[in-house]
This record gives structure tokens, C-alpha cells and sequence, in this order.
């Protein structure tokens, strides 16, 4: 069965990279009408973040680990299962002081485990994600970070999503930005608008 996991992390109703993630979702639906959505967001739903308990159950193993530590990691288990069910992942994630809310961050370290998503090898990393899942990435941020300008080294939102989905598996990566969401930064109050379009452009061109 086709599915699709899409994780918000905005907790604005207005939120353009959530508008940006739906949109993406329904030209999903039209092309595969018989497919499973899994939904969260992570400000919304107000995701745990990793405890004591949680993490002293990351490193118990299976078979030894306790009730406690099992409703522990319960919840962690269901994300992981999304993950792996999914054939595609969706990624509504606002760039929030350079990088991503700390929601979405608490979603990766659900889903980042030892032993579940990746592992330790002599040669070292190894993700364990099944290989062929396309990521989308929908990020609205103030400015603009494009290569070559003196703001690129300030974008620490993509190189991290980047690195930390490449160490489970989650190579084929693709990112939409709504560029200059704050009128304060650019000086142009059209400057919105046309990053906006632009984004809409980019997603309307993407394969579903």
C-alpha cells in the first residue's frame, strides 16, 4: 500500500510552509487516491521531547527492557513505524533563528534510533531505512540564503535536514522555500509575494 507521512511543525494557522506541505499532499491524493496519509504537527500535538526514561531505553536492549521503558518508547515506535511505512515524507519546516523549530527536532530524535533507523558498523554509519523514499522539504524563512551571497553560511536549516535524514537513509531530498516572508528584511513589501510565487511555481513542477 502507497503511503505518505507529512510532519508540520508550525504551530501558526497561517503557516506557509504548512500551506505549501498540503498542497503538495492533495496533488499526492489526486495521483494515488487509494493511499495512506500519516499526519502530525509536531507544535500542535506538542511532541515529547527525549527524557531520562526514553533515552535509558534507547540503550537497554529489546528483550530486557521493561514496562516502563516499553511505554516509554511507545510513541517513538509509532513515529518509526510511519517512517517506514511511508513511501514518501513531507516536511512542512519554517526556518526559525537559521535552523528548524525545536518541535521538528523532537520528532527527529524520536525517529533517529540506534538499532530501528540506523547502525554503528566498523565502517561506520549505517542507515537502515529502506533506500528509494523521497523526502520534500516546504520552508518558509524572512530571507533569503542562496550560494554566493553573504547569507548562504547563515542557512544552517538544510545542510542539517541533510545530514541527519542521510544518516537513516533519507538521501533523495528535495527543498521549496517561500524566500522573504518578512517584509522587514527585504525592504520590498512585494518582495512576499513574489517568493510565494515562486514556491508555488517550484511545487507545481515537482513529481509526485
Amino acid at each position: 500500500m502507497t503511503a505518505l507521512l507529512q510532519i508540520d511543525s508550525s504551530p501558526r494557522a497561517a503557516s506557509v510552509s504548512s500551506r505549501l506541505a498540503a498542497a503538495f499532499v492533495e496533488k499526492w491524493k489526486q495521483q494515488n487516491p487509494g493511499g495512506t496519509v500519516f499526519h502530525h504537527n509536531t507544535s500542535l500535538e506538542r511532541l515529547p521531547y527525549l527524557d531520562e526514561n526514553a533515552i535509558d531505553a534507547f540503550f537497554t536492549p529489546a528483550a530486557e527492557r521493561t514496562a516502563a521503558q516499553k511505554s516509554a518508547l511507545a510513541f517513538s515506535d509509532q513515529m518509526v513505524d510511519e517512517l517506514l511505512a511511508a513511501d514518501v515524507v513531507v516536511l512542512g519546516a519554517p526556518m526559525w533563528n537559521l535552523s528548524i523549530p525545536a518541535s521538528l527536532k523532537a520528532w527527529i530524535d524520536l525517529i533517529v534510533r540506534e538499532g530501528r533507523t540506523f547502525a554503528f558498523t566498523a565502517q561506520g554509519v549505517a542507515p537502515l531505512v529502506p533506500p528509494g523514499k523521497r523526502v520534500y522539504v516546504f520552508s518558509a524563512r524572512g530571507g533569503a540564503y542562496p550560494a554566493g551571497t553573504p547569507f548562504h553560511d547563515f542557512d544552517h536549516q538544510e545542510p542539517y535536514l541533510r545530514r541527519i535524514l542521510g544518516v537513516i537513509g533519507l538521501t533523495r531530498i528535495e527543498f521549496v522555500y517561500a524566500e522573504h516572508q518578512a517584509e522587514h528584511q527585504s525592504g520590498d513589501p512585494g518582495a512576499a509575494v513574489q517568493g510565494l510565487a515562486r514556491a508555488e511555481s517550484a511545487l507545481a513542477a515537482l513529481a509526485v
